[in-house]
């Protein structure tokens, strides 16, 4: 047999690989952590790279997951191989279809990176609870272990389900098997041919439905018949086991890699055993073979058909000498008495009646749960689950229904295990960990590290990588291996195992024991911009400690120093990645250079030559500013790592929120979380990041007060406020303030604008809006930034502080309808975890400010309910009466429908209060209740007054002992304004949840609608909406889309009710102010769309204010208000806010590498897309002028206008009967 190729890939790679080649149909939708396989899918078909049989397979990018089903159930039913790739909520979405597909025994794999099922919160990582939930729907359910079984195990379903009939289920683990980068050995084509049977392949098209051989499929049964015809599968289920098994069995005479249904691992005279299947099963095998090294008995069962269960290979698998069995279910049943592989195995044992006797005495099962959203599996974990199935001194039994991995000081449920226990599988291997930031590229360049080593040497490498989840400033920390043995470690490396630590974040010094990792003799290098003879005094005591005892070698060099000469920006990865490969060894030097510029190009050449060349500039002058640093013979450290969280902080925020922060949550006990999922507002205030390499500095007698830079401030940083002069007398020295300009306040008051630096990005957009000038110097303006040093750290901090002590503004006495004015107000959502330099969240914090102290907000999963509901803090906040947005996140793709909820039950239970005011009459007094249920809550002036009038009216009702006084009490809230507000994505209002959008926007309630419109789904990392501009690539759309983008306001418009407004505030700010204001008033459905530049577009967000300006220059964006209300009083309702395109459409889109790059890999479709694209945007302009110009004539006609305009055109257009007649005779 010739050497099989070898390749260095990860998980959701090999199942792609495999699925590409053997399918035609490919059925795709967006999920993390399953998106990948769609991307190579579409990749791959826009490059024509073919399937098994010479023709490109078709990719097809659906609306939602049930559509996906929908497709693949479609496209089955007509005699396709056809496939797709899901995981979590997306799989569930498939369920009804899986039911028909499989009912109808139609042969197909559906690719799962097994993933947490949203439950008291989302969580994006994995484990089985999704595939444990479609388990009954007659899939058959494959599993694999690692990214080499993945390939292996995604060939073999394929070939077994053409084979069965019965469709399958191949699942691995999400992001610890998907997300790892392992070299594998590819498995040969003509091996896959062998493995695809053509005959099979053929009677599946022989069942297409068609006109030819006409059938009906899919019909509707009776009592009488419906149980006979759903027993009528049995044979094949029966069958199912022996074909996968036969299958297997096929595989492993090609390639040498054998496979059962329940492979054994283990002692043959082992005595406990444990029964597990996913990546866990990796680990479980190498503690497995360290302890019966050591004297043990130990054994595993590796569970491969989880459905259908064959429980004869079980127990056939089982040594006879086993005693004591544990089932460990990566999942939670809540309400079972145990988990269902834990069942399945009891119920295996119970039921077997086979005529020889296995087994002395029948052995003792337990189960036990582990691992839940990825949660760490170690051998040490191993190891305590087989002493718990030891025979105990104390003649305990062995607990069941166990957890381990956590501490149940609730329920007691959990195991204990001895954390300093290692195998030593890693003994002649070399490990190393990487601290980055989601935006400096550090996952990037070391998953390219394990490529350079996995092909360049005959070594074997790991690579896996743990994010938080906030946006592109993430806290990444990647854990990488290379051996010359193959490595099974499903689980991260250890404290005291790293022989390479390298920092890339200068700021995590002070907040990560970083060196807890470091081996004996390891290596740490250090990005700082402190000189290497003045680096030891930054770090803290215990890591100079740490160095001296284990003997560590020290390294340091200036990476953003050298990404800033040489053009990278805050790129230093490649800069990182050249210092690893000199240091650590593991490359001979020019070697490591040429690969790592390989990779460079490979990587970045589709986005252009330039940056290409800057990274080669950067990598060749890295190795001249690397320092190895003399080590002092002792400590001599002026701080140490410490909770930065304060003692006057709530209790929750000390012992849960502080202890997430602080890279401790694994620690801490269930008795401290909630039950329900409820967490507390405004706790990103406690995290303070330290992230920004410049912050703003304000020139306060350049300053105009205009408000723009609070306005545009993606993390809220920048705060102003309203305040008597005589307030300043405690000031620190270095608070700036101003008199208040303008005739809007009173005079004699003070305002500042005050930075909370230890929350900036540094993005700089602030300074970049600031209009005003120097006139002696130009580059000088009112707000520029400045290098962020640890005095001004500490200057600024001090005056943060006290600006809070500051009182709030009279909101009821600011004119909000100002920008000036509106950023006094103080915003309830600030310190997210967004993108440096988000285009989304300024509209978020605008609308907290306005109307966050009524706000109910349903979030449509995305970017917003992450950056904004993701743990350990959240940025929506309460203001000094402990009012804020009330916040919740449902699902993707019931968002409209999940917020329309809200409103009707606040209605409902408004109209309740009222209908209790009246019984309670005599009781309150007659005119608190008239004022009450006639107040004007129009103004924020109004609004004061009533919540005021409640409040009394709650003081009444506690006098008053009577049962509709204390329901009365329970619903009086409702009795002041609340502004329910829907927020989501264009992926979602687009897309999976447009039809419930459509149906709320149809039903009249007053909600207002904010879509954060980034034209791609950024949050699972960019692929193709409907949002997407034609010629815009993404993933999905790797050819370029090549359609239009839906013009959801035009479609919102049909309806004559709803308030509509297309808004960017880069471009025109006042403009946004203006819709928010008069969306909210609105009586009805609101819908505000908003252009929000993303990452995902490819340009600096630096110049995010610049692309917004171009976006409604060249008529990509155009801006308007549609207010029915103006219909009403005899208006045209429809006002352009825009001027007509004034640049070519060219202008726009080369500035972006999502449109550019298309012209580098696909130049003449790029240009056909151009040419079109600039038609539509003057013609979508010249169409909304002439619905803009219409006349109105008459009051309180609603009909939309552009049904006016077409009334118009035939009116125009259709000659009259009779001047017809007369031109014909």
């Amino acid at each position: 047999m010739d050497k099989p190729e070898m390749l260095t890939i990860d998980g959701n790679q090999a199942a792609a690989e495999i699925a590409h080649l053997t399918n035609e149909v490919i059925a795709i939708y967006p999920i993390t952590p399953a998106s990948p396989m769609g991307e190579w899918a579409d990749e791959w078909s826009s490059r024509n790279r073919p399937n098994l049989w010479g023709t490109v397979p078709r990719i097809i990018e659906m609306q939602s997951e049930g559509g996906a089903a929908g497709t693949i159930h479609g496209a089955l039913q007509t005699g396709a191989l056809t496939t797709t790739f899901t995981a979590s909520q997306g799989l569930l979405l498939m369920i009804p279809n899986m039911f028909k597909i499989a009912g109808e025994l139609s042969p197909t794999v559906f690719h799962v990176a097994a993933r947490s099922i949203a439950a008291q919160a989302l969580s994006i990582f994995g484990d089985h609870s999704d595939v444990m939930a479609a388990r009954t729907t007659g899939f058959a359910f494959l599993a694999s272990g690692c990214p080499q079984e993945v390939m292996d195990m995604a060939l073999i379903s394929q070939a077994a389900t053409l084979e069965s009939r019965i469709p399958i289920v191949h699942f691995f683990d999400g992001f610890r098997t998907s997300h790892e980068v392992v070299k594998i050995q590819a498995i040969d084509i003509d091996i896959i041919r062998q493995m695809i049977s053509q005959q099979s392949i053929m009677a599946h098209r022989q069942r297409a439905l068609s006109p030819e051989h006409p059938v009906v499929r899919g019909t509707s049964q009776n009592p009488d018949v419906y149980f006979q015809a759903r027993e009528s599968v049995n044979p094949y289920y029966q069958a199912m086991p022996g074909i996968v098994q036969k299958v297997m069995d096929q595989f492993a005479s090609l390639t040498g890699r054998a496979y059962h249904l329940f492979d054994y691992v283990g002692a043959v005279d082992a005595e406990k055993v444990i029964v597990m299947m996913g990546s866990g099963a990796e680990t479980a095998e190498e503690t497995v073979d360290f302890l019966n090294r050591h004297g043990e008995k130990t054994g595993l069962v590796k569970v491969r058909l989880f459905r259908p269960f064959d429980a004869a290979s079980l127990i056939a698998a089982l040594p006879a000498t086993t005693q004591s069995i544990a089932v460990l279910d990566r999942t939670k049943e809540p309400g079972s008495d145990g988990e269902p592989l834990y069942k399945d195995i009891v119920t295996a044992l119970a039921q077997d009646d086979s005529d020889q006797i296995k087994f002395k005495q029948q052995p003792k099962v337990i189960g036990g749960r582990y691992g839940l959203s990825s949660k760490e599996f170690t051998p040490a974990m191993v190891k305590a689950v087989f002493d718990e199935l030891g025979q105990k001194d104390d003649g305990v039994k062995p607990k069941n229904h166990f957890t381990v991995g956590i501490h149940d000081d609730l329920t007691h449920s959990s195991l204990e295990w001895d954390e300093c226990f290692r195998t030593d599988a890693h003994n002649d291997s070399f490990q190393a960990v990487f601290y980055g930031l989601g935006s400096d590229g550090t996952v990037g360049a070391n998953k390219n590290s394990i490529k350079i080593i996995g092909e360049s040497t005959d070594k074997y490498a790991q690579g896996y990588f743990v994010y938080d989840s906030k946006k592109s400033g993430a806290v990444t920390v990647s854990h990488l291996r290379f051996g010359d043995n193959p490595i099974r470690s499903s689980y991260l490396i250890e404290n005291g195992d790293a022989n390479f630590v390298g920092c890339h974040q200068p700021v995590f010094l002070e907040r990560y024991p970083m060196l807890d990792k470091a081996a004996d003799n390891a290596v740490f290098l250090l990005n700082t911009p402190i000189a290497p003879e003045h680096v030891w005094q930054s770090l803290p005591e215990s890591m100079q400690q740490q160095i001296l005892d284990k003997h560590i070698r020290f390294y340091c060099i200036d990476a953003y120093s050298i990404a800033e000469s040489t053009g990278m920006g805050n790129r230093i990865n490649t800069i990182m990645q050249t210092c690893f490969f000199s240091i650590s060894g593991v490359l001979p030097g020019d070697v490591a250079i040429k690969a790592i510029k390989d990779a460079v190009e490979k990587t970045y050449g589709r986005k252009g030559k330039r940056l290409v060349e800057l990274n080669f500039k950067a990598i060749d002058e890295t190795l001249a500013y690397l320092h190895e640093v003399k080590i002092p013979q002792n400590v001599d450290a002026s701080f140490d790592l410490s909770d930065h969280i304060a003692e006057t902080a709530p209790e929750f925020v000390r012992k849960v929120t502080g202890e997430i922060i602080a890279g401790r949550g694994d620690q801490i006990p269930v008795s401290l979380f909630p039950d329900d999922g409820t967490y507390p507002l405004g706790t990103a205030a406690y995290e303070k990041r330290n992230i920004a390499l410049e912050i703003p500095v304000l020139d306060e007698n350049l300053c105009t007060q205009c408000g723009k830079c609070p306005l545009v401030c993606p993390h809220g940083v920048i705060r102003s406020k309203v305040y008597d002069e005589s307030l300043l007398s405690d000031a620190p020295p270095t608070f700036k303030s101003m008199a208040i300009k303008g005739k809007d306040f009173p005079q004699g008051l003070h305002m500042n604008y005050q930075v909370s630096v230890e929350d900036c990005t540094g993005c700089g957009l602030c300074a970049d809006i600031c209009p005003i000038r120097d006139k002696s110097n130009a580059s000088h303006k009112a707000l520029n930034m400045v290098a962020y040093t640890p005095e001004l750290r500490q200057q600024e901090k001090q005056n943060w502080e006290y600006f809070l002590t500051l009182p709030e503004y009279d909101r009821t006495a600011v004119k909000t309808g100002t920008i000036k004015g509106a950023m006094i107000l103080q915003p309830l959502f600030e310190f997210s975890g967004a993108c440096e330099g988000c285009g989304e969240t300024p509209y978020i914090k605008l609308a907290s400010q306005l109307f966050g102290d009524r706000m109910v907000v349903a979030n449509a999963t995305g970017c917003s309910s992450i950056y904004g509901g993701n743990l350990p803090t959240t940025p929506w906040a309460t203001n000094s009466e402990g009012r804020g947005p009330a916040w919740s996140n449902s699902l993707f793709e019931d968002n409209a429908e999940f917020g329309l909820g809200m409103r009707l039950a606040i209605d409902k239970q408004a109209e309740y209060a009222r209908e209790l005011l009246q019984q309670l009459k005599a009781d309150v007094g007659d005119d608190l209740v008239t004022q009450i249920l006639e107040a004007d809550e129009s103004t924020e002036t109004g609004i004061a007054e009533q919540r005021s009038r409640v409040k009394t009216l709650r003081d009444e009702l506690k006098q008053i002992d009577t049962l509709a006084a204390r329901e009365l009490e329970s619903v009086a809230e409702n009795l002041s304004r609340k502004s329910v507000w829907i927020i989501g994505g264009d992926g979602w209002a687009y897309d999976i949840g447009y039809g419930g959008l459509d149906h709320v926007l149809a039903s009249g309630e007053d909600v207002n609608i904010l879509v954060l419109d980034t034209e791609v789904y950024s949050n699972t990392g960019g692929q193709t909406s409907k949002a997407t501009p034609r010629g815009a690539v993404a993933k999905f759309s790797a050819g370029g889309k090549a359609t239009p983008k839906k013009d959801l306001a035009l479609l919102a418009m049909d309806y004559e009710h709803v308030y509509i407004a297309r808004v960017a505030y880069g471009a025109k700010d006042i403009q946004t102010m203006h819709a928010f204001h008069e969306a909210e008033a609105y009586p009805g459905p609101s819908i505000i769309i908003a252009y929000s530049p993303c990452i995902a577009h490819g340009f600096d967000l630096k110049n995010n204010h610049l692309h917004q300006q171009l976006a409604v220059d060249s008529g990509h964006w155009p801006l308007f208000r549609y207010n029915p209300q103006q219909a009403a009083a005899g208006k045209n309702p429809l006002h352009l806010d825009s001027k007509a395109p004034s640049i070519p459409y060219r202008d726009f889109i080369e500035t972006e590498i999502r449109f550019s790059m298309l012209w580098r890999t696909h130049p003449q479709e790029a240009e056909k897309f151009l040419e079109k694209s600039q038609q539509e945007v003057l013609h979508r302009y010249h169409y909304y002028e002439q619905l803009a110009g219409l006349e109105w004539p008459e009051e309180g006609d609603l009909e939309p206008p552009h049904r006016k305009l077409k009334a118009t055109e035939k009116t125009e257009v259709v000659p009259s009967t009779s001047s017809t007649k007369e031109q014909t005779s």
